[in-house]
């Protein structure tokens, strides 16, 4: 028993390891790049466009993206602070609260109650299992004070500190086995013919057009307008609806927890597995 739970010990303070570089490598990453504002990462490329059709041949000159430039040559890794504006489409509508955002992310779960036979008798808990999880992967732009705007390539990447718009439990009072759900008739029962629904959890998570923002990523225009996404070759792509400031202090305090429950976890780890092989 105690070789187990040394061992478990152990295996987590190895995760914790690997987490705490990660987030090492993140705080690294925002001290060693700019902070860039948008006029800033235009005349960046602009000086890119002009090296290119100055070192290049008569055949990479040619005006790929219109306007005698060449679109899609242009890559800079750089921070971008901005409010969060809608697509040219207009704003997206989240599935449960039915807001207005530039990104939202759902997930509900069913809470039930399983029953299972041990020993001749009846034995009762109460479980929980998703029933559908879906983030949105349109695209949204960052807008600064004088209305200029770069685009953002969400990419999948979940958001830093975004707003929880729904946290709440409903029981379940569906007649005949069944719930609906979004217009979808769901089953009432669907880990078993012995279990029962308690109700459905929602949760909702989004970000509002107007928000302040932090992205940390690589910039580049390879549709022509600027944008900044998920680096091609590897790097790190923060979103986050906090200041720099308090993403680089977060990360600092996470690094400070992760040293010491590493420590704890892997000396606990290996004086339980000596402690077990002793006895």
């Amino acid at each position: 028993m105690w070789i187990l739970i040394g061992l478990l010990l152990v295996a987590a303070g190895v995760a914790g390891f690997f987490y705490m570089q990660h987030t090492k490598r993140e705080l690294h990453a925002m001290i060693g790049t700019d902070t860039l504002t948008i006029p800033q990462l235009e005349d960046l490329r602009r000086i890119s466009d002009d090296l290119g059709a100055i070192g290049g041949s008569d055949a990479e000159r040619l005006p790929l993206g219109g306007g005698g430039r060449r679109a899609g040559g242009f890559r800079k890794v750089a921070g971008v602070v901005g409010t969060a504006h809608p697509r040219p489409e207009g704003p997206l509508v989240s599935e449960v609260s039915k807001s207005e955002c530039v990104w939202y992310r759902y997930r509900i779960d069913r809470q039930y109650e399983h029953v299972e036979y041990r020993d001749g008798r009846r034995h009762r808990s109460k479980r929980t299992e998703k029933v559908v999880e879906h983030t949105s992967a349109e695209g949204y732009a960052l807008i600064d004070e004088q209305g200029r705007t770069i685009g953002v390539d969400p990419n999948g990447t979940s958001p830093d500190g975004v707003e929880q718009s729904v946290n709440r439990f409903e029981p379940h009072h569906g007649r005949g086995g069944h719930s609906e759900l979004f217009g979808i008739r769901l089953p009432a029962a669907l880990g078993g013919g012995r279990d029962s629904t308690l109700g459905y959890e929602y949760k909702e998570w989004l970000i509002r057009p107007g928000r302040r923002m932090y992205i940390l990523g690589e910039v580049h225009d390879k549709i022509g307008p600027l944008v900044i996404g998920k680096p091609e070759q590897g790097g790190h792509f923060l979103i986050s609806t906090r200041t720099e400031h308090e993403l680089r202090a977060d990360r600092v305090q996470r690094h400070k927890f992760l040293a010491v429950g590493v420590i704890v976890a892997v000396v606990g780890g290996v004086a339980a597995v000596i402690g077990g092989l002793v006895s």
